[in-house]
């Protein structure tokens, strides 16, 4: 009944789907600007920047699974870093998000990787009980920094001044 696949080109539009019903349970209904070109081009061009798995139920979609590389240079090792996991909700309570991370858990150990790396939102509590239940850790010591926007530009433009860099 579940199966479990690497997307293909062909599943663009479903994966900006899957991205989009994310957003909206994590309260961002407007937060997506992420077009099917720029999943294309950064997913399925000559250096891919990151890798999707489908979920499907009886063949019918139910849940993706978007992850990239992170590396650690503490171990010396690369890790696996989830972006994204959902399943649509119609679909939950079957073992789908389980069985999406165990495939995943089974891509680190074959790339011997040391583990797998992600967010949760802390009042997803649900979240959070179901990846307490698999062994995850939080690491409660970290703080989440983001620059972006302007405070993106303005940190390279003022750095153009500052150093010489080699490309």
């Amino acid at each position: 009944m579940l199966s479990i696949r690497k997307a293909t080109e062909a599943d663009i539009p479903l994966v900006l789907q899957f991205i989009r019903h994310l957003a909206e349970y994590e309260r961002e209904p407007n937060a997506v600007v992420a077009t099917e070109e720029d999943l294309r081009r950064d997913g399925f061009g000559p250096q891919p920047k990151y890798r999707c798995i489908i979920a499907e139920w009886d063949g019918r979609p139910a849940g993706f699974a978007f992850f990239l590389y992170n590396y650690s240079t503490w171990r010396g090792q690369p890790g696996l870093y989830l972006e994204d996991l959902f399943v649509l909700t119609e679909m939950r309570g079957k073992g789908i998000g389980k069985a999406l991370l165990q495939h995943l858990a089974q891509v680190a150990v074959q790339e011997n990787c040391y583990g797998i790396r992600w967010m949760v939102l802390e009042w997803n509590e649900p979240a959070l009980k179901f990846y307490d239940s698999l062994g995850a850790t939080i690491l409660g010591e970290w703080e989440t920094m983001l620059l972006t926007g302007d405070g993106l530009l303005q940190l390279a433009e003022t750095g153009k001044d500052t150093a010489q860099t080699t490309k």
